[in-house]
């Protein structure tokens, strides 16, 4: 476990349906309904309610689906957190050059809708560098930076977790942020 900016951000390899924290967050698809990877993970151990929330969301909110950079919040069913906040990574490469503020959107719209609903702990994966192939090095400049940028105005969050479930994304990671 490695600490940063005062022990608010700490960086771990484990399994983020785990993470006794306020909330969650989920690398979405745009449908909200479910996928591969954290995604399909976050479902799984959350249970049916969180496919329900999320069906509830699509046929109210997000008829089209949840737009890149986004997030949304539902319960978390039977994961140890209260809440899963959804956001949708950018696909690398798809979206003429807006990849990195629309990723940068992701943490940052994540991190305001979870002090909205009074949650102190946000537990992250690594948003974007599985299936939809952002760079791991890019993507933790600008995790980092838009972390730190959220933290600075934001007194009310205690932690935030990056989880990342493989040692090689974790050790990525270390040597590409630029918290301080």
């Amino acid at each position: 476990m490695h600490a940063f900016l005062n022990g608010r951000v700490v960086v771990l390899q484990g399994d983020i349906t785990r993470q006794d924290v306020s909330c969650i967050i989920n690398a979405a698809n745009r449908t909200l309904l479910g996928g591969g990877g954290v995604d399909g993970a976050i479902h799984r151990a959350g249970g049916p309610s969180i496919r329900a929330a999320c069906d509830a969301l699509r046929r109210t909110t997000y008829p089209g689906g949840l737009p890149t950079g986004e997030a949304a919040i539902t319960l978390a069913g039977d994961l140890p957190a209260r809440y899963v906040i959804h956001t949708v990574g950018p696909v690398y490469g798809r979206h003429q050059g807006q990849e990195a503020g629309l990723l940068a959107a992701c943490y940052r719209n994540s991190l305001l809708l979870a002090v909205r609903h009074e949650c102190r702990t946000i537990a992250f994966p690594a948003i974007s560098t599985g299936v939809f192939g952002y760079p791991r090095d890019e993507a933790a400049r600008i995790a980092s930076d838009a972390i730190t940028e959220i933290l600075r105005i934001e007194p009310f969050i205690e932690e935030v977790r990056l989880v990342f479930f493989g040692k090689d994304d974790l050790a990525e990671f270390l040597r590409s942020h630029r918290f301080g």
